[in-house]
């Protein structure tokens, strides 16, 4: 299946408008969000920037409503009152309530995970390591994908607010070993990056973060993905 990756949106909902046009050109059959749709650099104070990229959001969930989307830190953070880094007390109530119409836009066959499996293809934000699945997970089930995930699905802060988690997780820092190394593709965001890049058998995607002063970090390109053959490229807006 060819599948279209948005990755952090970080208050950017015209990333919604490009997603859109590329799913119109017919060039995937499936969009997959990563999340972390609120918060950015200089925009504590701007409800607008809040509302109007959550309502871009609501948007496409209606238009495409088989895309799969994974929570990532930052939406959590207004889900489970949990501040950090970049978090907006006052725009907290617009975040949690946008938050909340989106995931009721969701078919309830379909709903927001922290991790999407496509054939062999695992999305998250932050991604898999298999010391996570090794400390939460029976050692007799940690070979079946499908319940591995179903289980931590099922989890909440106690288990995902950590920096081991797939809404954490920093694959590109070091040489974490990850879930399922041999036989699974993963494809995450949450670091920004400067482009695309397949590192072991993890795909790095987050290209569109920007620095402080507003300029972009990545080259911001959408990943296009053959969840079959893994084949894969950046396509630009």
């Amino acid at each position: 299946m060819k599948v279209l990756v948005i990755p952090d949106i970080h208050l950017k909902p015209w990333m919604f408008v490009e997603a859109d046009r590329l799913m119109k050109k017919g060039l995937a059959e499936r969009a997959v969000c990563l999340m972390d749709i609120p918060d950015d650099w200089h925009k504590r104070f701007d409800l607008e920037a809040y509302e109007k990229t959550f309502n871009a959001a609501i948007r496409f969930a209606k238009i495409y409503p088989d895309t799969l989307w994974c929570y990532g830190n930052h939406d959590l953070s207004y889900k489970w009152d949990r501040e950090e880094s970049g978090y907006s007390s006052m725009a907290a109530y617009t975040a949690e309530q946008k938050l909340k119409e989106l995931e009721e836009s969701i078919p309830e066959d379909n709903p927001i995970r922290y991790i999407h499996r496509i054939d062999n293809v695992l999305f998250s934000h932050g991604g898999l390591m298999a010391y996570f699945v090794e400390e939460h997970i029976d050692p007799e089930r940690m070979e079946d994908v499908d319940f591995v995930l179903e289980k931590i699905n099922s989890f909440g802060p106690k288990e995902m607010w950590n920096n081991d988690s797939p809404i954490w997780c920093r694959p590109q820092r070091g040489n974490p070993r990850m879930y399922k190394e041999d036989t699974c593709l993963q494809v995450v965001g949450h670091t920004p990056i400067g482009e695309i890049t397949k590192k072991g058998n993890v795909i790095s995607c987050d290209v569109f973060s920007t620095h402080i002063d507003g300029r972009p970090i990545g080259n911001q390109e959408f990943l296009l993905l053959d969840t079959l053959t893994w084949e894969y490229a950046g396509i630009g807006v």
